[in-house]
């Protein structure tokens, strides 16, 4: 054991040292801008005892978790993952279930997301996020051959996504579902779904998600104050109307760091869900547009180390790779887009800079495992054995 640990660390430098690098000035640039959103709201608050870093001291202890668990994992085989996927998947079901059990589960805001560990609050969709990857990965591969059926390839995941989707709107976090069911079928339909099945399973997926907004009140009025936040600035369109007064204010470069006004208990969650909009106010357009260009590198990192190990027939490390980008891509293309009034009000955080210590541990996982993967495609290419 101890002569295997020496060879992967005598072979650490053989990663992808880009995409380590957009991930670190990410999570860097997260730990400074969630202190300078939060420090006005740490104050006030008597939960944090008027303490303006409480929330970075907890960040940057979620960082720190993170890094760790970051490390161990690049250190296990990728085949450990594709053993467990379903295992994992069922771990993260049988959180979903706990979340809902009353004493257990933690209720914010009318929601129930997340379970007490005393410690900190761990919140199992973000968990679910990842074991849907493994899960999705590993089905698609064990069932290769009939993924062409719709009643031995599609039907028996879609039964099972329904369950997961019936758990998250039970929580509820409508945002997570959305995640998980991009992710999911987008691996589906890399793994060889029929082309006729993905479409009808979309349109089948639009009338769903319209149906929810329209039979919910809270989602409709969602939906009405993104389509105008003027009409009801105090109301409906409170978090928008200061979101996009944020990106107004800060124009090119920004007032400076630290200077944001709307992070004043104007802008509601400006250290998770809107934290993009303090960016803007703080640093401007240049600072939005280099958060902006270190995702879309990550995300084509993701998709270029999943291709290099589907050329290696490496199909469930293809797929892992390929879904990891697709669930950190949609959901920063969601969080963005809720902040500059492109969609609807939805709470989701930036995957790596938002406050919050689930997110942070399992998006820290999921980049390790994915570095993991290139190393591995690094490995056999030279001969090697991963």
């Amino acid at each position: 054991m101890a002569s295997y640990v020496f060879a992967q660390r005598a072979n650490a430098a053989e990663y992808d040292r880009s995409l380590a690098w957009a991930a670190l000035l990410l999570l860097a640039a997260g730990l400074v801008m969630v202190y300078s959103a939060s420090i006005a709201t740490a104050e006030s608050s008597r939960y944090t005892g008027g303490n303006s870093a409480y929330f970075l001291a907890r960040q940057a202890v979620f960082l720190c978790a993170a890094g760790l668990a970051a490390t161990f994992t690049f250190l296990v085989p990728l085949s450990f993952w594709q053993k467990g996927a379903p295992w994992f998947f069922l771990g993260g079901l049988v959180l979903l279930v706990m979340v809902l059990v009353p004493g257990l589960g933690r209720e914010v805001n009318g929601a129930r997301r997340w379970l007490n560990l005393i410690i900190f609050n761990l919140q199992p969709s973000e968990l679910m996020k990842l074991a849907v990857v493994l899960y999705a990965a590993d089905y698609t591969v064990r069932k290769h051959a009939v993924m062409k059926s719709f009643k031995k390839g599609l039907l028996p995941m879609l039964g099972v996504m329904l369950g997961v989707s019936w758990l998250l709107l039970r929580e509820p976090d409508f945002g997570a579902l959305v995640v998980v069911a991009v992710t999911t079928f987008g691996i589906l339909f890399l793994g060889g779904m029929n082309g006729r099945h993905f479409i009808a399973l979309v349109g089948m997926l639009a009338v769903g998600f319209a149906a929810l907004v329209l039979s919910s009140p809270y989602r409709m009025q969602r939906i009405f104050g993104f389509m105008d936040p003027w009409s009801d600035a105090y109301g409906k369109g409170y978090q928008l109307s200061h979101a996009l007064i944020a990106f107004g204010r800060g124009e090119w470069v920004g007032v400076g760091l630290g200077a944001s006004i709307e992070k004043l208990h104007y802008l509601p969650e400006a250290h998770t869900d809107f934290l993009l909009a303090v960016i803007a106010e703080e640093l401007g357009l240049v600072g939005v547009a280099i958060v902006i260009g270190l995702f879309v590198w990550l995300v084509c990192r993701a998709f270029a180390i999943g291709r290099q190990a589907g050329l290696q027939d490496r199909h469930f490390a293809a797929l892992t790779a390929q879904g990891i980008g697709i669930w950190i891509g949609f959901q920063t293309l969601i969080n963005m887009g809720v902040n500059t009034g492109l969609l609807p009000t939805k709470g989701l955080t930036l995957p790596l800079m938002s406050f919050g210590g689930s997110g942070l541990l399992v998006n820290s996982v999921a980049l390790a495992i994915l570095l993991r993967i290139d190393w591995e495609s690094r490995q056999l290419a030279k001969g090697g054995a991963a």
